[in-house]
């Protein structure tokens, strides 16, 4: 454990503040630590000057000859937006520094108190962890002006007004705001910042941030309804890749920029642990730790960042010579920028990382090759203005026009305009297994969870534990179906066909999340992740806490799982839900969401091996299985027999000429409904009354065993007991 010789002293403003370290630890070459002094001018001037020469190179800031908003909206909506996009990065990054990467205290992990334990002395709070939450409330307050901001010139360049202070224009910006989608993303967009704020103002435990950061990245669905690409073909597609891409600016970005903020901070051994084992840590300097678990989520980014840039650039740009346009150029040099940034990024984890080690103990900072930590920094501020030149050039990329168009073609069919697709054609046996329209988002869960779960298998067999291969192929098999169901002809034709998308929706909640339950990912993870010993809370530490949670106990009751996984069927189909799922992508995403964890916890409860909170008896399991069969019977039933269409006007008015009509496509979805919710019940009733039985045969031969041991004790036990109530009855009934 780190020392806490190097915790500041309450008098030390200097260890404080992080200006130098704490206490007795002493690294020389202060000023290496520090980031050049030309970093944040040249970040700015790269930012700036990559905004304006975009601007110039696409035209987007020339003056209109028609309904022209004046040159301060031409350049303030890319300006403003630059600044939110950066803004947002930061404080995302900052949140997920705070949460996950930096410890919160120096001195080590805070002792744990019982109740009846007198009030202790708090631990001091990490110079920083002190700075990066307020670089968090900082990036926080600019994202929300910056994102009401550019609420205010969209409408003016939209509307082709120049601001002002007039009724007119404050009459049209409010309808704006309420009724166009644009307005309403960046209305939301800048609410959430102002709670955000608030909140990184004042929020400071773990699971507090925790619940922060998830608030901070819902301002990124928003954003990826109304990118760029959101608007043409491959709508769903495209709204993922977006936010996939945004998702990976923000960890990635976002990140660095923190570490460059709270550089001064990160010195000495306080609270940092280098993981010398797959279970303990050991004490390692505070910068290679924080630049070691940094670089994890930085290679994720990095990765999110380019094949969902390739995708996205994939649905605006046809031919490679559309790379020639404006739109096209663009797209090419922020490409070669995220190369550049990635080679940068593979130098840090092969070289400069492994040298920050240095040596063990209180002096292991000081032992680390100067050259390595002037580099670090140096490289670093490299990264910091490429990735404001990139921020740059993707604010003015988002307002050029792409060269395929984004709007419906004149004479678009039903179809097309209710699904944003064209119909696909009839639907045969072998187009249930050769039709695909990939789901960007699913299928980049599925590869992570499918590389995660090989990988940590192959870890614990590289150590000598064992794994059984009937659970890994559980999952893999488990991935696979969902990766179908998202993205194979359930999805293609769920849209289209009640029946279809009644398979889709069996899939998701009954077939895919009992083979997933069945690989124990849970076990696996605690078993191959670290253990962190510096009071902050990695993959392994929040996984438990969860698990642990109040709610993950409630959640995991039976009865609540039971509910949740087949009440939800009746919530979602005779409610408004299902036209929300049906006619918006996030609804679409959240039905998909869902189900699929609905399920997964339901398999968990009733056949999983992972551990709960409070694991049902069988008995209560069996019941709730027959139950849950029992409703699903029940509304299966319900729909085969309906005679009134559901969501008449979207399956009504799709324009099929083929196939069922759109009543007798219902009733077989009723049908489908009722068939494959009742086989994957059965399997798991199946499955619960074989554990039972074997779980019975466990104790009798751990009975029998301890009988071997003592003489079956026990059993002369009671058999003494019977007697001496036998010798008290016969002594009563002589008297």
């Amino acid at each position: 454990m780190p020392s806490t010789e190097t915790a500041p002293r309450h008098g030390d403003r200097a260890a404080r503040d992080g200006s130098r370290p704490a206490g007795n630890t002493t690294v020389p070459g202060g000023a290496e630590r520090a980031l050049p002094v030309w970093t944040w001018p040249a970040v700015a001037a790269a930012g700036a000057l990559a905004l304006v020469l975009a601007a110039w190179f696409t035209g987007v800031s020339a003056a209109r000859e028609l309904s022209d908003p004046g040159a301060l909206t031409r350049w303030g909506v890319p300006i403003v937006e630059y600044g939110s996009n950066m803004a947002m990065s930061v404080t995302i990054g900052a949140l997920i520094f705070a949460a996950a990467i930096l410890p919160p205290h120096t001195g080590g992990r805070a002792p744990r108190r019982r109740k009846d334990d007198p009030p202790a002395e708090r631990l001091p709070e990490h110079p920083a962890f002190t700075r990066t939450m307020l670089v968090a409330s900082v990036a926080a307050g600019v994202w929300t002006l910056c994102a009401l901001a550019v609420g205010i010139l969209s409408y003016s360049d939209l509307a082709g007004i120049p601001l002002g202070a007039g009724a007119a224009f404050s009459d049209g910006l409010v309808a704006y705001f309420v009724s166009i989608s644009v307005g309403q993303a960046w209305f939301w967009v800048a609410v959430i910042a102002a709670v955000v704020t608030s909140l990184a103002v004042a929020v400071r435990s773990h699971s507090g941030l925790f619940w922060v950061g998830i608030l901070a990245m819902i301002a990124l669905v928003p954003l990826a309804l109304i990118g760029h690409a959101a608007g043409g073909d491959d709508h769903m597609a495209a709204v993922n890749s977006i936010g996939l891409h945004l998702l990976g600016v923000v960890v990635w970005v976002g990140g660095l920029l923190v570490l460059a903020l709270i550089a001064p901070t990160l010195v000495g051994p306080d609270g940092g642990t280098g993981r010398t084992t797959y279970r303990r840590q050991g004490s390692a300097p505070l910068v290679h730790t924080v630049l070691s678990r940094y670089s994890v989520l930085a290679g994720l980014g990095l990765f999110t960042v380019a094949l969902s840039g390739v995708v996205n650039a994939a649905l605006r740009v046809e031919h490679l010579h559309q790379l020639l346009t404006p739109y096209g150029g663009l797209v090419a040099v922020k490409f070669l920028a995220v190369v550049l940034l990635g080679l940068i990024g593979l130098a840090h984890r092969r070289w400069i990382i492994p040298q920050l080690r240095g040596g063990a103990g209180e002096d292991a900072a000081a032992e680390a090759p100067r050259p390595a930590r002037r580099l670090l920094w140096q490289l670093i501020a490299v990264e910091a203005v490429v990735m404001s030149a990139v921020m740059g050039v993707s604010a003015v990329l988002s307002r050029t026009a792409p060269p395929k168009p984004e709007e419906l073609p004149d004479g678009a069919s039903p179809a097309r305009i209710l699904t944003g697709y064209e119909l696909p054609p009839e639907l045969t046996g072998a187009r249930w297994f050769d039709l695909w329209r990939w789901d960007w988002l699913w299928v980049a869960v599925c590869v992570f969870l499918a590389i995660w779960y090989v990988r940590s298998t192959v870890q614990l067999h590289r150590r000598g534990d064992s794994w059984p291969v009937l659970r890994t192929i559980c999952w893999i098999l488990g991935l696979v179906v969902l990766t179908w169901a998202t993205s194979g002809a359930p999805a293609v034709y769920g849209r289209v066909l009640f029946s279809a998308h009644m398979v889709g929706h069996m899939t998701l909640t009954m077939i895919a999340p009992l083979f997933l339950a069945l690989g124990a990912p849970i076990t696996l993870a605690l078993r191959s992740l670290p253990v962190r010993t510096d009071d902050t809370r990695g993959p392994r530490e929040w996984i438990l806490w969860v698990v642990h949670s109040r709610w993950g106990a409630f959640i995991t009751h039976p009865i609540v799982a039971g509910a949740n996984f087949a009440g939800s069927i009746l919530v979602f189909y005779y409610t408004d839900f299902f036209r929300f799922a049906l006619e918006y992508h996030v609804g679409h995403e959240f039905m998909n969401v869902h189900f699929l964890l609905t399920g997964f916890v339901f398999a968990l409860v009733m056949v999983g091996a992972d551990p709960l909170p409070n694991r049902p008896p069988y008995p209560i399991r069996l019941v709730v299985l027959l139950a849950t069969m029992v409703f699903h019977a029940f509304i299966g039933v319900a729909m085969t027999s309906s005679t009134g269409l559901m969501q008449a006007d979207w399956f009504g008015n799709m324009g099929r000429p083929w196939g069922p009509d759109a009543l007798a496509d219902q009733q077989i979805g009723g049908a489908v409904m009722w068939g494959i919710g009742e086989f994957p019940t059965v399997a798991m009733a199946v499955t619960v009354a074989v554990l039972w039985a074997l779980d019975d045969r466990k104790v009798a031969e751990r009975y029998d065993r301890k009988a071997e041991r003592d003489g079956d004790a026990e059993l002369a036990a009671w058999n003494q007991m019977y007697s001496n109530l036998a010798d008290q009855e016969d002594r009563h009934g002589r008297r």
